[in-house]
This record gives structure tokens, C-alpha cells and sequence, in this order.
């Protein structure tokens, strides 16, 4: 599925802030994932780091939420936390295109608007396309792109380890 730049790399962005290493120098992680998604040329602080960390912890519960209802109160809330104000930029020569937070505004704003806003993008268009790992014990979260929006697996290793494990459960049952 394709999605617009805020409901597409917005929202990976956010389960990529989700998925991460939590053991790992996060600063630097933080630094190498959001340019990836999101223009941004000012460094990662520690004091930055860990508050787009407890921001990836706010963002977390969207993804695989079945309730409708309690997923709309939960962006909506992350949407009125984020300080989320549109506004139409021509910043650096670019043609006109919508920002969340004013380019100027410090890196976790930024941040937090953008994916705040992704979200609400994925989830008008298709809810279904949050998800979380399907896999018991992996609590990897993902944004589903495909065609068909049937991904239940965060990667091809999960859905072997599934698959594998239901099919010795039913041979199991024959013999």
C-alpha cells in the first residue's frame, strides 16, 4: 500500500522508535533512524535521546490495537500531546508540502508531530496496517505496505517459527 510522506515514512519512523534497542547506545541509534525518515541535519542529545525513547513508549500501544475506539483516543491524545499545528512550508526551495511542526522547532517537536501525524494518516486510511508480531514473545511492531494488508509476521524468521511449530503440533496430533 502506498502511503502519502507523512503516512508511510511517518509511521515506520515510529515503529522503527518502537523496535528499538532499548540495550544499545540509544543516541546514537536514534541518530542513525530518524534522518532516515525525517529531515533533520540537528544532532541527538542524550536529554533528546531519552525523551523521543519515552515518546516511542507513548507510540507503542497503537501498534496491533484491535479496538477501533481505544485506537483513535490513543492518537488523538498523542496528536493534542505532539503540539501537532499543520501548516504549509517552502523551506529550502522545495515545493509547497504540509509540516506538523514549525522546521525551526527542536528535533523532539519534530518528532513528535511527524509521527504522531503518521499514524493518524495510516489509521484513517486502514487501522489493519499497525501491527505487532504475531510470533508469542516477539514484540517487534511494523506498518503494513503490502499489497494486500495481510502481513501478520514482523519478518520471514517469525512466520517459519510459527508455521514450523503448527505444522509438528498437527503432524504430532496424527501419529
Amino acid at each position: 500500500m502506498h502511503f502519502n510522506p507523512y503516512g508511510g515514512a511517518a509511521s515506520e519512523l515510529a515503529a522503527a522508535l518502537v523496535n528499538l534497542d532499548r540495550g544499545a547506545d540509544t543516541v546514537e541509534l536514534i541518530g542513525q533512524i530518524v534522518p532516515k525518515y525525517h529531515r533533520s541535519a540537528e544532532a541527538i542529545t542524550r536529554e533528546s535521546a531519552a525523551q523521543i525513547l519515552a515518546w516511542a513508549d507513548r507510540l507503542s500501544p497503537v501498534f496491533g490495537e484491535p479496538d477501533l475506539d481505544r485506537l483513535v483516543d490513543t492518537v488523538n491524545g498523542l496528536l493534542a500531546d505532539s503540539a501537532s499545528r499543520p501548516y504549509i512550508s517552502r523551506h529550502d526551495g522545495r515545493d509547497p508540502h504540509i509540516h506538523y511542526a514549525h522546521e525551526h522547532d527542536d528535533i523532539v517537536t519534530r518528532v513528535k508531530a511527524f509521527t504522531a501525524a503518521g499514524l493518524a494518516h495510516v489509521l484513517c486510511l486502514d487501522p489493519a496496517r499497525l501491527g505487532r508480531c504475531d510470533n508469542d514473545g516477539c514484540e517487534v511492531v511494523y506498518v503494513d505496505t503490502s499489497r494486500n494488508g495481510r502481513r501478520r509476521f514482523c519478518s520471514t524468521r517469525c512466520a517459519t517459527r510459527v508455521h514450523v511449530a503448527d505444522h509438528r503440533s498437527r503432524v504430532a496430533r496424527v501419529v
